[in-house]
């Protein structure tokens, strides 16, 4: 299965309702009323785009009506989807190089139920079967299942979990992760958190704490902090970017669970916001539904563009 293939099968619930709302819009080849974009802007708003994105792509399209460039469903599509790959492109960049003979320390956070530490086994056995020595950090010592969950994904991929008992100080797991990685030389150490809501603050402070205690270690990390995001939540998880952007200082985010959503315009919002890179997509279970983020195959497939 080719890459677009994965994007436009797990994007598919997606550019089914979009099309459904060009359709309720026009509903036909050609576009007879500059009227029917305020229609358009409001159901792109309530298609997760968010409102500062939906008037963006409908003010371009507007204009290029009026200029004559647009005269049918097709033209209009096309024109949403690449203002859409632009919007998506915002912030976009590599991930994060440490100092030479340092591990690449990546933070992962994200409230309970968005896949977190799924998606950092994925990211693990994608990494190793590439050729990279990584080692996970259980710092989830709240939940004994999250701390399992982790060590049954190192089983699977050959990855070593640096775990302690029920209930340990999370910020002492993440000094002792921190340490491991440097001493034994690895190249990757991805930080599971315990999952928690953006308004507990008490929890919301502990990944400070962390922080510090990775830095402890390794001045200057963690090197990445990205925050997973569950799609089915659509332009809600705006609230959720800010807040752990304020507190643990995102740097970029993990798009999951859009296979089973037609809300993937919440990526458009996320960007539109916060011009933070989105640097991987989950469009289902198993390890190679975790693709590399790549905001023209994502605009394709959310419009429903075919590709030859």
């Amino acid at each position: 299965m080719s890459i677009f293939s994965i994007f436009k099968r797990g994007l598919e619930k997606s550019a089914t309702r979009l099309t459904r709302v060009v359709g309720s819009v026009f509903g036909g080849a050609k576009i007879h009323s500059a009227a029917s974009f305020e229609d358009l802007e409001a159901l792109l708003i309530a298609a997760d785009f968010g409102v500062s994105a939906a008037k963006k792509v409908v003010g371009r399209l507007r204009e290029r009506y009026e200029c004559g460039k647009i005269a049918t469903d097709a033209d209009l599509i096309e024109t949403a989807k690449t203002e859409v790959a632009e919007i998506l492109k915002r912030g976009m960049r590599p991930v994060a190089v440490p100092p030479e003979n340092e591990p690449l320390v990546i933070l992962m956070v994200g409230v309970n139920g968005s896949g977190k530490t799924t998606t950092i086994g994925k990211l693990a056995s994608r990494w190793k079967a590439s050729g990279k020595k990584v080692i996970l950090g259980a710092c989830d010592t709240f939940r004994a299942a999250a701390v399992e969950q982790l060590q049954l994904w190192g089983e699977r991929t050959g990855c070593q979990v640096i775990a302690a008992k029920h209930g340990a100080d999370p910020a002492s797991v993440a000094f002792d992760a921190t340490m491991a990685a440097k001493s034994r030389q690895a190249d990757i150490l991805l930080i599971d958190t315990a999952g928690r809501q953006q308004n507990q603050q008490d929890l919301m402070a502990e990944l400070s704490k962390i922080r510090r205690s990775i830095g402890k270690v390794l001045p200057g990390a963690p090197h990445e902090v990205w925050l997973t995001v569950d799609a089915s939540l659509g332009a809600n998880v705006i609230s959720q970017a800010r807040e752990f952007g304020k507190i643990a200082g995102v740097t970029g985010l993990i798009l999951t669970k859009l296979d089973g959503t037609g809300r993937g315009g919440m990526a458009v919002a996320l960007h539109e916001e916060f011009e933070l890179p989105t640097f991987f997509a989950g469009f289902g279970e198993a390890p190679e539904d975790l693709q590399e983020f790549d905001p023209d195959l994502y605009a394709d497939a959310l419009f429903g563009v075919e590709k030859a």
